[in-house]
This record gives structure tokens, sequence and C-alpha cells, in this order.
């Protein structure tokens, strides 16, 4: 019985943890929601009071007469769509080779390649800029693209899912003379589709949510993206268009946070499977 009785105290206590957890986590995104609700002044005087005294949706519609917000939302929806396809061809490609080729070196270049993941951003950052700026795409969203095209993580993430098809299918497939476009089209592709949801997924939110990229290339207001624009308000207007920036983070945060709920069980599947695969 006090077996039974201390599991029991261990669960609770683990629930009250967990619970204590989540609010923490989800804190930040009601404190955006209620403060956009609020008006100027009341935001700046009661800024921990979450539930509104006169709420008012003023904030969104000076968000959209103030910036040419339609404009920046297709930016972000641009850069990130076309990120986020280009990432996953290229790691599925590139993951496919990895599994199924063999070739002198192949391990060596798999972990030489997996070590970038341990470069800060910072060291690749004005050799990137530089290259963008001598090539003229600086201020223009095919700069933000470019040096993103490739993901190691992406190229991890698929090769682990794909070390769990059985490998007669693909040398059955082989024998046959099929060609390996063909068995990428037909075999691997469907058997990965979980992983490669959810990796498209994430690299879509990483690229919607990017900042300090952009911020380097991107200058005139038409070509920013929604992140760019939030910072405008924090840094220039912060002091006197508080609940405006919070609008601006709401509208934001909207489709990446949607995505996640629809998809999260793919994301999390990817993520485990890939450690257990080692």
């Amino acid at each position: 019985m006090k077996i039974k009785e201390n599991g029991k105290d261990s669960q609770i206590l683990w629930h009250i943890l967990l619970a204590a957890w989540v609010c923490l986590t989800l804190f930040p995104i009601v404190f955006a929601v209620c403060n956009s609700f609020k008006t100027n002044s009341e935001a700046i005087n009661s800024v921990m009071r979450l539930i509104p005294e006169h709420p008012t949706v003023e904030n969104y519609l000076s968000v959209f007469q103030k910036l040419p917000f339609f404009r920046i939302v297709m930016n972000t929806f641009i850069i990130a769509v076309v990120v986020t396809g280009l990432k996953t061809v290229t790691s599925l490609l590139a993951a496919y080779a990895f599994v199924y080729f063999d070739f002198q070196g192949k391990s060596v270049l798999y972990f030489a390649m997996l070590m970038t993941l341990f470069i800060p951003f910072t060291v690749t950052m004005i050799p990137n800029y530089l290259l963008i700026s001598r090539i003229g795409y600086s201020d223009h969203i095919v700069g933000v693209m470019l040096p993103q095209l490739a993901d190691v993580l992406g190229i991890f993430m698929l090769r682990q899912a794909m070390r769990g098809i059985n490998r007669s299918l693909i040398e059955a497939a082989k024998l046959d003379s099929i060609g390996d476009i063909k068995i990428m089209t037909d075999i691997v592709i469907p058997l990965v589709r979980p992983a490669l949801v959810s990796t498209g997924i994430i690299f879509f939110i990483n690229s919607w949510n990017e900042y300090v990229w952009p911020v380097l290339i991107l200058k005139s207001k038409q070509n920013f993206t929604l992140s760019l624009a939030l910072q405008m308000f924090i840094s220039a207007e912060g002091g006197t268009n508080f609940a405006m920036a919070m609008a601006v983070s709401v509208m934001t945060m909207i489709i990446p946070l949607t995505l996640y709920l629809f998809f999260q069980r793919y994301i999390i599947n990817t993520f485990v499977m890939s450690g257990i695969k080692g």
C-alpha cells in the first residue's frame, strides 16, 4: 500500500510540475494576445493585468495603416515557402545518397557535414553577406533565401527515417532495373512521408521566424518580413506603441503556431525515431 501511495504522490507531483511548466510556456503568448487588445496607455500602465478594461481592435487596424502589411506578409510567406521547398528537396536527395549510395569517404563526409551544426551562425554571417552583396541581391528577398537552400539537420532527420526502410525493397527494385528517381518517388517518399512533412514544417517555422539574417540584408520597408516589422515597433516606437507591437507579435505567430498544432504528431515522432535509430 505504501508503494502505491508513493507512486500516486509522485504522479501528482509530476503533474503539478508539468502544469506549472505549461503555464510558464503559454504565458508569453497569452500576454501578447491580451495586451494587443488594450489601449496604448492601458497596456503601458497595467502591462501585467491580462484582461483589458476597454478591449479594442484599433492596434490591428493601425498596423495596416502604418505598414504595407499585406506586402510584408507576402514577403515572409514567399521566403518561407521557397526556402522550405528547396531545403526539403536538397535534404531528401542528400539523405538518399548517404543511405543508398556507396562511395569512398561517405562516412567521413557525413560526419564532417554533421560537424557544421556546431558552427555558430556568426562565423558564416559575414562571408554570406559579402557574397550576397557582391552578386547584387542586397535588399532583396532572394538574398535572404540563397544561403538557406540546404540544411544539415534536415539531412540528418531524413537519413534516420530512411534507415528504417527494409533495404531488401530497394535492392529488389534495383534488380528490376528501376532507376533511383523512380525508387525515391514510388518507394522511399511514401514510407518517410511523416518525417518529410515534419521536417518541412520545422523548416517553414524556422524560416518564418528568422530575424538576424533578414535584418542584415533587407533595408526597404516594402521588402521587410514580419520579424523586421515587429522590430520597428520595439526599437523605434516601443515606448509609445507597445500595444501595437503586441498586435504585430500576434499576427506573426498565427501561421507557424497553427501549422505546429496541426502537425505536432509528425514532428514529435520524427525526433523520437531519429534518436532511436542512432
